[in-house]
């Protein structure tokens, strides 16, 4: 049995790998191989990305790809995806290529502001409290601008402090809710500075107000923290074109597309099980380039899945209508991104797909996502309401397949070709192959 150990961080990489494998790995010597296969060969790279992290042994990595040809408020781009799974990237491109000579992903910033809030127990009469805010607000704006000035003269900054009542859902409980504007830096480490000297302001304050009772200067701050939920910094995407142009497939109408597409939008917006799926179609789309450009998928993800639920019940993030004979397809979600700070200044793939992007801002970074995000769902969608989804992924997956079944170059290319004309399934795929070594 492997016994607990102590000081594994102090080890060199060397050491804990040896470690590892000597007591986790059946194959010490194939698995130490596999590890350092994984290295960058560029020593200086290595050590940044062994930095990132604590505790790294090696690489995990994603492959990275290019969905060309969108076209975003008359503007072409190339957008780099981080992504494993496979016919994402050839999705996004085929509904990047569709709308090309319609009009292209038309988008807007509806907002950018962020929320952090100080948590906090207050034993005590909440008119006393909402008096004492009054005196405590202008103090903590104050005492916080030593964090603020610098991201002041880049024009963001706190936006407003309120206090929130919290004692009907929990007994004591209040918040100081702020709102910030961080400009290109997705801002996690500046609200969070804020946040903890506006709970130092507090708990001083409050000991010195002499309006409240002993008991009531005893404040108890629980935590200072942003929140990944930001509801306010959102942006839209959308598509359109008359309907008769929505010709997806030989076999159904235009307009027939676009009443399926529109029905299963709306089965998406009151299915809770559907929608689960519809939205990780959307997130393929949004998490590869999230990846791509350094920012955080895991951030990004809670608060679209908390958005996608704001009214009471999960629901589709993506909707569709004709009006007019106009088809329109549209998203609306949130996205708290930067393009500054963080692994944007550092890792150099990050950097150079930022570069690709044109080196947008934060603002523009989030039209982009989001547009990637609605041409995932178009394709995904109108796949599955004309020839099915696993006609086009299961293409997709074939070199996976053939790989797993340990398929030599030659057979593959043999594979391919038979499998253009033919369905693709993992069992019909293993019999092919039999039989061509037959």
């Amino acid at each position: 049995m492997t016994e607990p150990i102590s000081g594994f961080s102090k080890l060199t990489k060397e050491e804990k790998i040896d470690w590892v494998t000597s007591n986790y790995t059946q194959n010490k010597e194939q698995s130490i191989k596999i590890l350092q296969t994984y290295w960058n060969q560029n020593s200086n790279i290595q050590q940044l990305h062994d930095e990132f992290i604590e505790n790294t042994l090696t690489n995990l990595y994603l492959p990275l790809g290019i969905a060309p040809n969108f076209l975003i408020n008359n503007k072409l781009f190339a957008i780099p995806m981080a992504i494993e799974e496979s016919s994402v990237i050839a999705a996004a491109s085929k509904a990047a290529k569709f709308w090309l000579n319609r009009g292209g992903f038309k988008t807007e910033v509806l907002g950018t502001e962020k929320v952090g809030q100080v948590h906090f127990l207050f034993k005590g009469n909440f008119e006393k409290l909402s008096s004492f805010f009054t005196y405590l607000k202008p103090k903590l704006l104050a005492e916080s601008t030593s964090l603020t000035t610098s991201m002041e003269k880049r024009g963001g900054g706190i936006s407003d402090i309120v206090l929130k009542n919290k004692t009907a859902e929990l007994k004591n409980y209040y918040q100081l809710h702020a709102t910030f504007q961080t400009k290109d830096a997705m801002g996690a480490n500046f609200i969070n500075s804020c946040l903890e000297q506006f709970a130092t302001t507090l708990k001083k304050e409050t000991a010195a107000y002499d309006g409240f009772s002993d008991e009531e200067k005893n404040v108890e701050v629980i935590m200072s923290i942003l929140s990944n939920y930001v509801p306010n910094c959102t942006v839209r995407a959308q598509v359109s074109c008359p309907v008769e142009e929505l010709q997806l497939s030989a076999d159904i109408s235009p307009q027939h597309t676009a009443e399926k597409i529109i029905q299963a939008i709306k089965i998406a917006q009151i299915e809770p099980y559907r929608a689960v799926t519809h939205n990780k179609g959307i997130m393929n789309g949004i998490d590869a380039v999230v990846l791509a450009t350094g920012n955080d998928f895991r951030a990004v993800e809670a608060g679209i899945h908390a958005y996608a639920c704001r009214n009471g019940q999960y629901s589709s993030l993506t909707h569709a209508e004709i009006e007019n004979g106009i088809f329109t397809f549209w998203i609306e979600l949130p996205l708290a991104l930067g393009t500054v700070g963080g692994l944007t200044n550092l890792h150099p793939l990050v950097k150079l797909n930022l570069e690709i992007l044109q080196n947008p801002s934060a603002e523009e970074l989030m039209q982009i996502i989001a547009v990637a995000g609605l041409a995932q769902n178009f394709a995904a969608v109108s796949s599955l309401v004309t020839t099915g989804i696993q006609k086009g992924h299961m293409k997709m997956h074939l070199l996976n397949i053939l790989n797993q079944l340990g398929a030599s170059d030659l057979e593959k290319g043999k594979l391919v070709t038979h499998f253009r004309t033919n369905i693709v399934t993992h069992h019909e795929v293993e019999l092919q192959l039999n039989a061509l070594r037959k």
